[in-house]
């Protein structure tokens, strides 16, 4: 039956469908033509292609494998029971390989625990961990994979990628749809297209502005945080309808300098409520006693 969810449907099936790093594709398709890769980290922003490129290499070499959503099952127990319980099974096919997806949702123990278990059983099977940031992989995993950097496609791939979707769904659009599309949502094409289906009404793309604001919030948030306008800032992280905020948190790291002469103390804040999120269940409220520290730095 085909899907159809379009991000599913027009998933690359294999390595020369896939948009992306060349030289990726090139270490990987080596790989690939002697049936064995190595221990792998892909890591990059959201909906850039890192869970893709995963499973086109399952899909392409003689091996069994098992998929886990690490953000869902993050614990010591899905790596005693799920991972070893696979790794140690015996198999009629030459390799078994474990994707772990968002592996940087797991806890310390459980990646401390599956170090053990890839080295137990590196003759038998291989790793593809795949996340968002490599900072939250314990320094022992990354020594023990080769490590890749999924850099998103261009503006301009995409865009072309976009009509090529749109044009086999017969879907009216013009040259503006596209824009306002990557660069509200760029680099996270998952985004885009998942945007484009809801936004697709009789044969024709609707966009709502307002639904694309989600994504471009974080120039706002610094504009208001330069004027030190707690409310503004309040109102502008509201109105984006976002619920997780890592990649903000990294925005306001990043650009501190932007909004603030005390970038030492402004570190010091963002890695205390990066600390204290993980026990929060209102995670707006936390990311605006952030913003209240920073605007009284």
């Amino acid at each position: 039956m085909e899907n159809s969810l379009w991000v599913e449907k027009y998933r690359p099936k294999n390595l020369d469908d896939y948009t992306g790093s060349e030289s990726i594709k090139a270490t990987i398709s080596k790989y690939l033509e002697q049936n064995d890769i190595q221990n792998l980290i892909f890591y990059g922003p959201a909906g850039t292609g890192k869970t893709t490129l995963a499973k086109i290499i399952v899909n392409s070499i003689n091996c069994d494998y098992i998929y886990i959503n690490a953000s869902d099952e993050r614990g010591i127990d899905t790596i005693r029971d799920k991972v070893s319980g696979f790794a140690s099974t015996a198999s009629f096919k030459p390799l078994k390989v474990v994707i772990l997806d968002e592996a940087d949702f797991l806890t310390i123990q459980a990646q401390a625990s599956l170090r053990n278990i890839i080295e137990t059983f590196s003759r038998s099977t291989r790793f593809i961990l795949t996340c968002n940031f490599l900072e939250r992989v314990i320094d022992p995993l990354q020594s023990r994979c080769q490590v890749f950097k999924v850099i998103p496609p261009s503006k301009g791939e995409i865009a072309k990628h976009l009509h090529n979707i749109l044009h086999q769904e017969s879907v009216e659009h013009t040259g503006e749809n596209l824009k306002l599309l990557v660069e509200n949502h760029y680099p996270d094409l998952r985004k885009m297209i998942n945007t484009c289906q809801a936004s697709s009404k009789d044969g024709k793309i609707v966009l709502d502005k307002q639904v694309l604001v989600s994504s471009s919030y974080h120039n706002d948030v610094i504009k208001f945080l330069k004027k030190k306008s707690f409310s503004e800032v309040r109102q502008v992280i509201a109105n984006a309808n976002v619920s997780d905020f890592d990649e903000l948190y990294r925005v306001l790291y990043e650009r501190a300098e932007e909004y603030t002469s005390n970038i030492a103390e402004a570190t010091i804040v963002i890695e205390e409520y990066l600390y204290h999120k993980n026990f929060r269940i209102d995670q707006e409220i936390c990311i605006m006693a952030c913003i209240a520290k920073l605007i009284n730095l």
